[in-house]
């Protein structure tokens, strides 16, 4: 998404205080080989001072990643860090003196640093998805076992006029098995977020069609162990008769067929992605660490309508269904079957979606870029060539460090797509134009273009002549 790395910490950094930096950075930029220090973007030192910029570090707590705060702390000074460099070199500020002569090799090297402090960004943008997967995991056994203490003082104080009864003991005997079952799987997965891993899906965001199914999972377990305990507790036939009357087939055919609906939906979701990626019809960019926006968004952080609707339907229904538990806890919710129809459309709507979105990069001309008052001519070596299309940029490749991996192979030579940095973003690349040199290495003749985005899919070939 827009910042699958915490990238949003870019529209957070306002160009009037990157200009405030501007003055302070131009001082820090250079050692003493007119190259932009390394270290822009690195952590506080102990000193106070931000060996970013050389200035005092105006930001608060510590910077080691080793916690959530401090991770959080660090990349929003990365960040910050590289918009003020983007905007020194947009405004054509500390560009070596020995370059500004040429476009060519002014323009490399501005790509060059440029990509060197967007690494740093992912780097704490990475500390940072490890920091926040820890703490998830440090806090799931809290929310689980004080979920079974709210429920435990809702039963007591309802018990105050009705009294506890055996229905009341198995509802919390049901809870305290399926907290240790989901304490037990948080444990396992403990290196991976805890019970976030099994709705993370391979890209690294969090699963729609995951997350829905473990909204109906979850209360269809505690139901079947909580009848289980009450039948257990039953005192005669005759109330176990009663029970297994309110799990008759035709009561809880609506809440299994929505059930079956939920699973189906994710297995099929998750075949359709990884199909359309092996066969290129699809581009996937890794997130670093899951945020609760992935159910709503797609990989841009756009909000998606195939998602949103999804989500919010199937949550209408799991209120509903408790609802109708509530009113009548010795039988299985019955959904209606209109609800059912309307689960079935939304998750159809969700996997159409799914197939129709994203594609593989399209080059639909190459063209010879000219520079205001140069010359028209063929293409030749050393010239920059404009290549237009779609796909260049996929979602969730809009940080910069990804922007920089995309790659234009001119024949058998590969040539990195140069970072163009204007105010508030990047110039070139772009999702519907590239703009790269043609390298001193491509023989003259008939070559071939190709785009490597950063997802790693490849375009078709496109024919270029270029001249003698």
């Amino acid at each position: 998404m827009d910042g699958d790395y915490g990238w949003r910490a870019v529209r957070e950094v306002s160009v009037d205080a990157a200009g405030r930096r501007a003055g302070q950075h131009g001082q820090a930029t250079a050692d003493g080989r007119g190259r932009a220090a390394p270290a822009a973007g690195t952590s506080t030192s102990s000193t106070g001072t931000s060996t970013a910029t050389g200035a005092p570090d105006t930001g608060t707590g510590c910077t080691c990643g080793d916690c959530p705060h401090g991770a959080r702390t660090g990349h929003r000074q990365a960040v910050a860090a590289f918009v003020a460099l983007r905007e020194d070199c947009a405004a054509g500020r500390g560009v070596p003196a020995g370059l500004a002569h040429s476009a060519g090799a002014a323009r490399q090297w501005i790509s060059d640093e440029l990509t060197q402090s967007a690494r740093t960004v992912a780097e704490r943008a990475a500390a940072e998805g490890r920091a926040r997967r820890e703490a998830a995991r440090r806090r799931t056994p809290p929310v689980l076992w004080g979920a079974v203490g709210v429920l435990l003082i809702g039963e007591a104080l309802t018990a105050i006029a009705a009294g506890w009864t055996d229905a009341r003991t198995a509802a919390l005997a049901a809870a305290v098995v399926l907290a240790a079952l989901l304490t037990a799987l948080a444990v396992r997965h403990r290196a991976h977020g805890g019970l976030l891993a099994p709705l993370t899906g391979e890209d690294g965001r969090l699963s729609t069609s995951r997350t829905v199914a473990t909204a109906w999972l979850l209360p269809v377990v505690w139901l079947v162990l909580m009848y289980a305990a009450r039948l257990a507790l039953a005192p005669d036939a005759a109330e176990r008769r009663r029970l297994l009357a309110g799990l008759d087939l035709a009561r809880g055919a609506g809440l299994l067929t929505v059930v079956a609906l939920a699973c189906a939906a994710a297995v099929a979701a998750a075949r359709l992605v990884s199909v359309r990626i092996r066969a290129g019809r699809l581009q996937k960019v890794p997130a670093e660490y899951p945020r609760a926006g992935d159910l709503l968004t797609d990989d841009a952080g756009r909000g998606s309508f195939a998602d949103a609707q999804y989500v919010l339907l199937n949550a209408v229904a799991v209120v509903f269904a408790a609802v109708r538990l509530a009113v009548e806890p010795d039988r299985l919710p019955d959904l209606p079957w209109g609800l059912v129809v309307l689960a079935a459309v939304s998750a159809a709507t969700y996997l159409a979606g799914k197939y129709a979105e994203g594609g593989r990069p399209v080059v639909l001309s190459v063209v010879r870029a000219r520079e205001i008052g140069g010359l028209d001519g063929p293409v030749r070596t050393g010239d920059d060539i404009e290549i237009r299309g779609s796909g260049f940029v996929p979602p969730g490749a809009q940080p910069p460090h990804r922007l920089a991996g995309t790659v234009v192979r001119i024949g058998t030579v590969d040539v990195h797509v140069p970072l163009v940095p204007v105010p508030g973003g990047f110039a070139n690349p772009s999702d519907s134009a590239l703009v790269v040199p043609v390298p001193a290495d491509v023989e003259p003749g008939r070559a071939e273009v190709r785009v490597i985005t950063a997802s790693g899919a490849e375009s078709a070939a496109y024919p270029l002549f270029i001249q003698d």
